[in-house]
């Protein structure tokens, strides 16, 4: 039930007032007073107060003002007598829903409390969303306890404070996107947009028209003025994703927009000023593309004013447990289960293993497991078919010597004969080793390997 509070020095208004809206069912409270009405506001909590613009002692506006200075306060509806209108308009310049003149008709009470209550509605669930945002991208909800995940949450915090341009790397699943928006939802800016976008998913002849927009007849099809993400993002923050993969011309666009903060439409004339802050991210080695002629190098070093670097888990394995505890939590949560927790065998095969969809993966695996699992413990037999640890135990057959191995050449070797097994079909060799094809090409280029089974096939 609705909570309303009248306030008014004259007790026949309050009477009338009260009995108006009693009548249709709000839970109504009335004070002859500003002081009195601070009392019933501690304890009742109203969803809307209408109060009396002009009254002994503390006056409308006064209380209005210590009303909009409280935590989630209520709308404000002002009644005012006729020859008011100045003082009414410097209320709803402070902060007044909307007013009321005298003698008060009941129709236009009912509707100006309906109106405000609806508001007093939608400011809630919209505080309830900034809030969940905040939960859900705050730093402190980064998962990871591990060394090198305390020194990534350290400067994650750092920056989230100052508008610098940050460049986020990491492998594919590692969670780059998580810390853009961690950055921007701990940010002065976190209640403006944060727009994500992925450069290598967008055609080219399309990406510049989306990132910058375009003005009517700047192309064939162009018929009305299409405003571009960057203007749409003004204030907040754009997230690039895959900023390796930017053609040369929306290369030199962007570092426009680093440089001179504009912007200008495809086919306009004048620059459009925009505050935008970027975070870029890439799990391509942009030293490396610069070298071949793929990326500018003074891009480059704009961007990478500040650097945040996030290890794929196969180098931090003691954040395993704690990742797959949270996202046991959640799911949980999401499917109504009791699950317990994961039993010491399962635990120690996911610690194990070793995630090359890195925390996406992670994810996924225990999002099925949850789903699926029938008792209130999820064992190895609810995760093995998705983690196929026995076809990577069957396929490659490798022995560790007691002086132990070098990971990356043992990671080596496995590219080399999942790609053999595969009779060089990169996509087949990618699925045996349960990774995205695109994360097996990064492997692959990464160390370098070539010969005839290194041409991509066209995989749609």
């Amino acid at each position: 039930m609705s909570v309303i509070l009248v306030v008014d020095d004259e007790l026949n208004q309050r009477n009338i007032l009260k009995t108006i809206l009693s009548a249709e069912g709000y839970e109504t409270y009335v004070a002859a007073s500003g002081e009195e009405a601070l009392k019933i506001l501690n304890s009742y909590n109203p969803d809307v107060v209408l109060t009396d613009l002009k009254m002994e002692g503390m006056d409308g506006i006064q209380l209005m003002e210590k009303i909009k200075s409280r935590e989630n306060p209520p709308e404000v509806v002002l009644m005012t007598a006729f020859g008011t209108i100045p003082s009414v308009v410097e209320a709803m310049n402070k902060g007044a829903y909307s007013y009321l003149e005298k003698p008060l008709d009941k129709d236009k009470v009912l509707l100006n409390v309906k109106h405000a209550l609806e508001r007093t509605r939608l400011v809630g669930e919209n505080r309830k969303l900034q809030k969940a945002l905040y939960d859900k991208f705050s730093i402190e909800g980064i998962v990871g306890d591990s060394a090198v995940m305390r020194k990534v949450i350290d400067i994650t915090k750092k920056v989230s404070q100052n508008p610098v341009t940050v460049l986020v790397l990491g492998e594919s699943g590692t969670g780059k996107e998580l810390i853009a928006k961690a950055i921007h939802y701990n940010s002065p800016r976190s209640s403006k947009p944060f727009t994500a976008i992925n450069c290598a998913a967008i055609p080219e002849n399309l990406l510049e028209s989306e990132l910058f927009g375009y003005e009517p007849g700047a192309f064939t099809g162009a018929m009305t003025r299409k405003i571009g993400l960057f203007e749409a993002t003004n204030g907040g923050t754009m997230f690039l994703d895959e900023i390796g993969d930017l053609p040369a011309l929306t290369q030199s666009k962007i570092l426009r927009v680093l440089q001179e903060k504009e912007i200008r439409r495809i086919g306009g004339r004048d620059a459009i000023k925009v505050d935008v802050r970027i975070i870029a991210a890439t799990n391509k080695d942009l030293e490396k593309e610069m070298k071949n002629g793929k990326f500018r190098e003074d891009l480059y070093y704009r961007l990478r004013v500040v650097t945040i670097e996030i290890p794929p888990l196969r180098e931090r394995r003691e954040d395993i447990a704690q990742l797959v505890n949270y996202f046991l939590q959640r799911y949980n949560t999401e499917f109504g289960k009791r699950i317990k927790g994961v039993d010491e065998q399962a635990m120690k095969s996911l610690v194990e293993y070793h995630w090359p969809g890195n925390v996406r993966q992670v994810e996924s695996v225990i999002e099925r497991a949850v789903l699926m699992c029938e008792s209130d413990t999820i064992r190895l037999q609810d995760i093995q078919s998705e983690l196929r640890l026995s076809r990577h135990q069957s396929l490659f057959d490798i022995d560790v010597p007691e002086e132990g191995i070098v990971f990356e050449e043992l990671e080596k070797e496995l590219l080399k004969k999942a790609m053999e097994k595969a009779n060089n079909v990169a996509a087949r060799a990618a699925r045996l080793l349960g990774m995205s094809y695109k994360t097996f090409w990064y492997r692959w280029e990464k160390f370098g390997l070539d010969g005839p089974s290194s041409k991509r096939e066209n995989i749609p």
